[in-house]
């Protein structure tokens, strides 16, 4: 229920009739929006007194109370000047030019009136021109009226100077929608840019803003496209006044030829105000009728439909006008025949209503007949011309409805004397505040100011959930392929693939390469593939290789991504060499995909390499994922789905080859393994009476998705038990709380506290782990004066066995290595290799020699992580470009079974022969011995074969002491 604003009582019939009329007026206006009439209230006695007149004016008086307060844009209007011509445009200047009375509190914003501003102009240019001593020609003044209009830019001046200071505040107060919208915009880019580049945008916008409104309220841009300019360009109302340039010379794509028609009617309408100060009584009704018709086309204009704001539906009443004595000499009476003349020559209906009473001894009568024109100088022209041109000129004004014509928009209540004097039993009359409708709400400056805030809010917030979300989210340009997770310990890492340059997985990473790659840095060698990657022009063919390695490890230990940083060095080794080869046409493109320390995080990285490969066809297949996870199935599955091969580097997994079609390893299985060290086990229980050996693995833990250690634990029982060992014990071991160094002592102390201390131990867990074992082997008690061998697997191969690797005097450590160096060829390799890493270094410094008899026992290659991701790069680039051509991925599946690259440091890489859904037996192996005779470890190679060599390895092949 809407709240009561005003009550009142009605003093008289009267008063209760009109107040009822009007405000049935008003409040209908909203359902039908009904023609508003001129109410014209008078007392119906000719010769009734000033009393009854003071009665009938106290009705107007009364209904403007009663809408003051009810949102109803009213204006009372008090006539006076020194004509009646002077007066009536007085009023008419007053609704245009003053703010209306329920300006705060209307129901949309306070009307504006460009019409009548642009006539202001005019009239201000006017009468500047007017008061110079030297008039000049009729023709020199249009000219000079025209250039004073130019100086005012066509707009009105108003009181007071705007200043940069004042253009500026304006424009970003926070109670405005600009300056609401300025704020919510630059909290969003401090979120984005930083402060310094926020403050430097928030500076250039500020600067920007002060000029756009100063320049917008000195010089309308666009003055041909402004709705005034097109009014006065297409009235009919001036057409006769500029016959030169007709209405339809004016066209939103003719500025020029619309600009002649406006200044001829500027000049036209300036001539006619001229003329009015002169005292011309046609020029002055002209004039007045014309300042009406700009009033009332602002009014309707302000009531428009199919606005952008929606005004038509936020204001729900009428405009209203009040004037409690309306006479001839106050103006009020030509100001209602001008509203009654210019209402009967249009075909729009205004919404202005019009509240007046009229004293009783006075006539309502219509414009007065105006004196005849001046014939035109008989010296100049005369005839038929001349009477055209007397038609022309007083056009404008004849076409208003004769004196004897009623006046048809004036509603005349004559009030009679009873009517005024009788009390009507104390009526109460009441008024409410008139709503604010739904559009209001929803269309409001606050209302959209609100929302853009919000939504600019909301983006906000969701640019810190995308940046919380993604490796790299800004508002525009975010890339999805590369995802935050939380790794070990809490820490967050980047895991996906890195397809912007943004996403920089080694940025910081200050981790050296060993040996002759000395002083090249991990954040170096993922630019230096950044590189090779720029270097390929959009239209070079290409094929793209993906390397999945674990990129990313603790802040703490920068040791933890070593296996990610010599396996990506094989990768850009192979790039360089593939790219700077004058006669391979197809270049060779990497993105790096990071599978999170430990490749605990892969599958989330291989989901992402397989959108990847959905959106870009240059995708030929994946290298890496080269550590054995509870998740590596089901990532190789995911690629298996998405239609790429896996060319595997150095995951020992057996029963990936059988389950995936698409998995290609390189790698000796961790059963091929098993049989080989198996080799030496066997001759060992041979000279053994009883043999007896115990296994000693890792405990997952929960949250642990090593697949290795078990693995390893598996294959090591087996492999004992088919040489003959009896296996006694089968003993486990866990990591300390923080996921640190292993907790041995334990398990140790019950091996070698046993009856008897075995002869072997099948060491079932990681690289890291061994120095604890050796150690403890050569402290415990039992197992201190022990002759004891140790078998275990490839994990080993990234041991140093230097000082910082203790190993017990009577330990023999025999252990499988993946990559055969000494078995292969290709010995033009790790040089060129040197000459590649070196060219990374800051220019002047050099790298090391390679030793000059083994250049693979160099320290950069002796754990064959970088000649096997090398090897791998090397056989999916030869099956994605047969025939010197790119080819898809599933072609370059295909074609892997028929790859065999010769002459590569482990042997042949190949996969012929080998069919999918069975083991792919075409791996290289050694067995390493590790053992300490004197005060140093000493590693010999014991057995093994090359890559690609079908021979199978037997005991004849092992030679051991």
């Amino acid at each position: 229920m809407t709240r009561e604003v005003w009550r009142d009582s009605a003093e008289n019939e009267a008063a209760s009739a009109v107040f009822h009329l009007m405000q049935e007026l008003i409040d209908q206006y909203r359902v039908n929006r009904p023609v508003m009439p001129l109410v014209v209230t008078q007392a119906e006695d000719a010769s009734a007194g000033p009393e009854i007149d003071s009665r009938v004016e106290q009705i107007v008086h009364q209904v403007h109370r009663a809408n003051q307060l009810r949102r109803v844009p009213v204006k009372l209007l008090d006539g006076g000047g020194g004509t009646p011509y002077d007066a009536a445009l007085s009023m008419v200047r007053t609704l245009t030019e003053r703010p209306w009375e329920t300006r705060g509190t209307s129901q949309y914003k306070p009307f504006a009136f460009p019409r009548s501003r642009l006539l202001a102009a005019i009239e201000q240019a006017t009468d500047a021109v007017v008061a110079q001593p030297d008039r000049g020609s009729s023709r020199d003044r249009d000219e000079r009226i025209l250039e004073q209009l130019g100086s005012l830019r066509w707009r009105a001046s108003r009181p007071g100077r705007t200043t940069w200071w004042d253009s500026l505040r304006a424009s970003v107060r926070p109670e405005t929608f600009l300056g609401a919208v300025f704020i919510a915009v630059l909290s969003v880019l401090l979120g984005e840019i930083g402060w310094l580049l926020t403050a430097v945008v928030a500076a250039a916008a500020l600067f920007g803003l002060a000029v756009v409104r100063l320049l917008t309220t000195a010089a309308p841009p666009l003055l041909w496209l402004r709705g005034a300019s097109r009014w006065l360009a297409t009235t009919s109302s001036l057409a006769a006044s500029s016959t030169a340039y007709p209405s339809d010379g004016w066209s939103r794509f003719s500025p020029s030829g619309s600009w002649r028609v406006i200044r001829a009617r500027a000049a036209a309408v300036a001539e006619r105000v001229a003329d009015a100060g002169a005292g011309d009584e046609h020029a002055r009704q002209f004039h007045l009728e014309l300042r009406v018709q700009a009033l009332l086309e602002d009014l309707l204009d302000c009531y428009r439909p199919h606005a952008l704001d929606w005004r038509r539906s936020k204001r729900t009443v009428p405009p209203v006008v009040f004037l409690p004595t309306a006479t001839q000499d106050n103006g009020g009476i030509p100001l209602i025949n001008a509203v009654n003349n210019v209402r009967s020559r249009r075909s729009e209906v205004d919404p202005l209503l019009l509240l007046a009473s009229l004293p009783a001894d006075r006539i309502m009568r219509h414009t007065p007949p105006l004196p005849p024109v001046t014939p035109p100088n008989a010296g100049v022209r005369s005839g038929a011309r001349a009477r055209y041109e007397s038609w022309v000129d007083d056009l404008s004004v004849g076409q208003a409805p004769a004196a004897a014509v009623t006046q048809a928009w004036v509603l005349r209540l004559p009030l009679s004397t009873g009517q005024l004097t009788h009390e009507h039993a104390h009526a109460q009359l009441v008024t409410h505040r008139v709503r604010r409708t739904w559009a209001w709400w929803v269309m409001s400056g606050k209302t959209t100011a609100l929302v853009l805030v919000c939504a600019l809010l909301g983006t906000f917030l969701w640019s810190e959930h995308w940046k919380e979300t993604y490796c790299y989210g800004p508002l525009a340009g975010r890339s999805t392929d590369a995802v935050r997770l939380a790794g070990p310990g809490g820490a967050t890492e980047c895991i996906g693939v890195a397809t912007a340059s943004q996403v920089r997985f080694a940025e910081g990473n200050t981790l050296r390469l060993s040996g002759v790659g000395e002083g090249v840095t991990f954040e170096r060698i993922e630019q230096a593939v950044r590189e090779q990657n720029a270097g390929i022009g959009a239209d070079e063919p290409h094929v793209t290789v993906v390397y999945a390695g674990p990129l990313t490890g603790t802040a703490a230990n920068r040791e933890d991504t070593r296996k990610g940083l010599e396996e990506l060095t094989g990768v850009y080794l192979h790039q360089r060499f593939v790219n700077d080869t004058a006669n391979r046409s197809v270049k060779l493109r990497v993105l790096t995909a990071n599978g999170g320390q430990d490749m605990l995080r892969q599958t989330a990285a291989v989901r992402k390499i397989a959108e990847v490969a959905r959106r870009d066809p240059s995708v030929v297949g994946v290298v890496g994922l080269g550590r054995n996870t509870t998740e590596s199935a089901a990532a190789t599955g995911i690629l298996q789905r998405a239609g790429l091969p896996l060319v595997n580097t150095t995951n020992s997994g057996s029963d990936l080859a059988r389950e995936y079609p698409n998995y290609f390893g390189l790698a000796a299985t961790d059963e091929e393994q098993a049989d080989a060290v198996g080799l030496i086990a066997g001759r060992l229980a041979d000279g053994l009476e009883d043999p007896q050996a115990v296994v000693l693995s890792r405990k997952v833990a929960n949250e642990d998705k090593d697949r290795y250690t078990t693995e390893q634990r598996r294959v090591g029982l087996e492999m004992l038990k088919q040489t003959g060992f009896t296996v006694v014990a089968d003993t486990r071991y866990s990591l300390s709380k923080d996921g640190g160094s292993a907790n041995l002592d334990t398990p140790l102390h019950a091996i070698c506290g046993a009856a008897r201390v075995p002869d072997a131990l099948y060491f079932a867990g990681r690289v890291e782990d061994v120095n604890t074992l050796m150690s403890g082997l050569g402290q415990t008690a039992g197992c201190s004066d022990k002759a004891i061998t140790v078998f275990t697997g490839d994990d080993l191969a990234k041991a140093r066995f230097d000082d910082s690797t203790k190993l017990a005097d009577k330990v023999t450590l025999y252990y499988g290595a993946l990559a055969p160096m000494n078995r292969g060829g290709g010995r033009a390799f790790y040089e060129d290799s040197r000459k590649t890493l070196e060219a990374l270094l800051p220019e002047g410094r050099r790298l090391p020699a390679l030793p000059e008899e083994h250049p693979y026992e160099d320290r950069l290659f002796a754990s064959g992580q970088t000649v096997m991701s090398y090897q791998a790069t090397a056989a999916l680039y030869a099956a994605a470009t047969r025939g010197d051509s790119p080819q898809s991925a599933a072609e370059t599946w295909a074609t892997l079974y028929s790859v065999a690259l010769h002459d590569m440091p482990t042997g042949t890489v190949t996969f012929r022969g080998t069919i999918p859904y069975a083991d792919q037996k075409v791996h290289g192996v050694n067995v390493v011995e590790v053992t300490r005779p004197g005060p140093d470890a000493r590693s010999r190679v014991v057995c093994g074969r090359a890559a690609g060599d079908p021979k199978p390895l037997t005991r004849a092949d092992c030679t051991v002491p």
